[in-house]
C-alpha cells in the first residue's frame, strides 16, 4: 500500500526538517555574527527548500486534502513550519518580493486556511496546544534544547491562562456576589500564579543568546501568495483576551485594544475566535461590581467576594508584567542592542519596527496591570474605587 504523501511530509517535518535546521543553527551560532545567514556555504538551506517542495508537490498531485478539521489544521501547521523556516534562512523576505517565491506551498496553505477560516500560516497553537507528539517528541523547528524549553514552558503558561478563563466564564452567569464565586475566583488566581511560575522558569532556564539568535528568527513575517502575514505570536490564543474582557481590565470599547484583538483573531483557531466573540458581548465583572456597590459598607460575604475579584486582577497584572520583563525586555529588547544595525529592520515577529512593537506591548501590559496612565485607557481609578470599598468599615 503506498504511503500517504501527507504522512510522509509529517514524518519529514518531525525528523529531517529538524536535522537540517539544527545543523544550520549550530553553524550560525558559531559565527562571529550569528545573525548573518546569507552565505553560500550553507548548502542545507537549498536542501531544506528542495526536499520540502517535493513533499508539497506530492500532496498537491494527490489532490486529496483532509476533510477532518484537526487533520487539516495539522497539515496547515506543517506547511507553515516549512515556509517559516525558509523565511528564517532568508530564502524569502517580504521586503524583496511582490509575491511569495513558494507558489506551491502558498497554494496549499491558502486552500487549507480557506476551509478553516484562519490565516494561511503556522500560528502559536501549532507549536503548543495543537502539536501532536509521537513517541514523546513534539514538532519543532530544531532539536535545540532551548527551543524545547521555550515551547514546553509556553505551553504550560497558555494552559494556565485557559484554566483561568474557563473558571471566570463560570462566574458570569452566577454573578459577583454568589456564595460560590470566591472559590471560583481563587481557582482563577491560582491558575494565573502558575502562569507567572512558568514565565519565571523560562527566565531561569532559557539561554538569552540561543533564544534570540536560534529560536526567535523562526517567528518572522513572511508572504503567502501576495500577502504579508506577521509571525506567530505567543498571544495568539483567546484565553488571555477573554480574561482581559471578563475581568474588565481591558474593554472592547477601547479602540486600541479592540484593534489589537481583531488583528490577532485570524491567527487563532476557529474555536478560539468564537469564544472571544462571546466574551466581547458580556458585561465585565468589574463593571458589575461598580454597579453593585452599596452606599454603605459591604457585608462580610460581599467583601470576601470583592477581595477575591481584586486578587484575580492583581494576579493577571503580575503575570503580564513578568512576561514583559522576561520575554520582551530581557529576551528581545536587551540583546537587540548588540545586533548589527543591518539586521534590525525585521527583528520582530509582528511586523512593525522594534520601537513601535515595544511601545504597544508596554501599553497592553499596563492595561492588564491597571497602571495609572494619562495617555491610554486603563482601569486604575475603577480599581482604586473597588479597593476603597473593600477597606471601608
Amino acid at each position: 500500500m503506498p504511503i500517504d504523501p501527507i504522512e510522509q511530509f509529517d514524518g519529514w517535518i518531525r525528523h529531517r526538517f529538524k536535522d537540517l535546521n539544527t545543523q544550520l543553527e549550530e553553524r550560525y551560532f558559531g559565527q562571529d555574527d550569528p545573525a548573518d545567514v546569507m552565505r553560500p556555504e550553507h548548502v542545507e538551506q537549498q536542501m531544506l527548500h528542495d526536499e520540502g517542495l517535493g513533499h508539497i508537490q506530492a500532496i498537491l498531485t494527490a489532490a486529496t486534502l483532509p476533510s477532518d478539521e484537526a487533520a487539516a489544521y495539522d497539515l496547515l501547521g506543517n506547511v507553515g513550519l516549512y515556509m517559516a523556516a525558509l523565511r528564517r534562512h532568508e530564502l524569502s523576505n517580504p521586503d524583496r518580493e511582490q509575491r511569495s517565491p513558494f507558489a506551491q506551498a502558498s497554494a496549499l496553505a491558502m486552500q487549507l486556511a480557506a476551509g478553516l477560516g484562519v490565516a494561511p500560516r503556522f500560528a502559536t497553537p501549532h507549536v503548543n496546544l495543537r502539536n501532536l507528539a509521537h513517541g514523546g517528541a513534539h514538532k519543532s523547528f530544531t532539536w535545540l534544547h532551548d527551543e524545547s524549553v521555550f515551547i514546553i514552558n509556553n505551553c504550560f503558561s497558555i494552559l494556565g491562562y485557559i484554566r483561568a478563563a474557563d473558571v471566570l466564564r463560570r462566574v458570569l452567569p452566577l454573578g459577583v456576589t454568589h456564595p460560590v464565586t470566591p472559590k471560583l475566583l481563587a481557582d482563577a488566581t491560582a491558575a494565573l500564579d502558575e502562569v507567572s511560575h512558568y514565565t519565571e522558569v523560562l527566565n531561569q532556564t532559557l539561554d538569552v543568546r540561543r533564544f534570540f539568535y536560534n529560536v526567535r528568527p523562526y517567528f518572522k513575517t513572511y508572504k503567502v501568495g501576495r500577502t504579508d502575514y506577521r509571525g506567530a505570536n505567543a498571544g495568539d490564543f483567546s484565553a488571555i483576551n477573554e480574561i482581559d474582557l471578563i475581568l474588565g481590565l481591558c474593554r472592547i470599547t477601547d479602540a486600541a485594544y479592540s484593534a489589537q484583538m481583531l488583528e490577532k483573531m485570524p491567527f487563532m483557531t476557529s474555536e478560539d475566535q468564537r469564544g472571544l466573540q462571546s466574551c466581547a458581548r458580556q458585561t465585565s465583572l468589574m463593571d458589575r461590581w461598580l454597579e453593585a456597590l452599596p452606599r454603605g459598607p459591604l457585608d462580610e460575604s460581599s467583601r470576601l467576594a470583592l477581595q477575591s475579584f481584586l486578587a484575580v486582577c492583581e494576579a493577571h497584572g503580575r503575570a503580564a508584567v513578568l512576561h514583559h520583563h522576561v520575554l520582551v525586555t530581557r529576551f528581545i529588547e536587551e540583546p537587540a542592542t548588540q545586533v548589527d544595525i543591518r539586521h534590525l529592520k525585521q527583528i520582530t515577529a509582528s511586523g512593525p519596527p522594534l520601537e513601535v512593537l515595544l511601545h504597544s506591548l508596554k501599553s497592553l501590559t499596563d492595561k492588564r496591570a491597571g497602571v495609572q496612565r494619562d495617555d491610554i485607557e486603563t482601569r486604575y481609578y475603577d480599581l482604586q474605587c473597588l479597593r476603597r470599598a473593600c477597606q471601608a468599615t
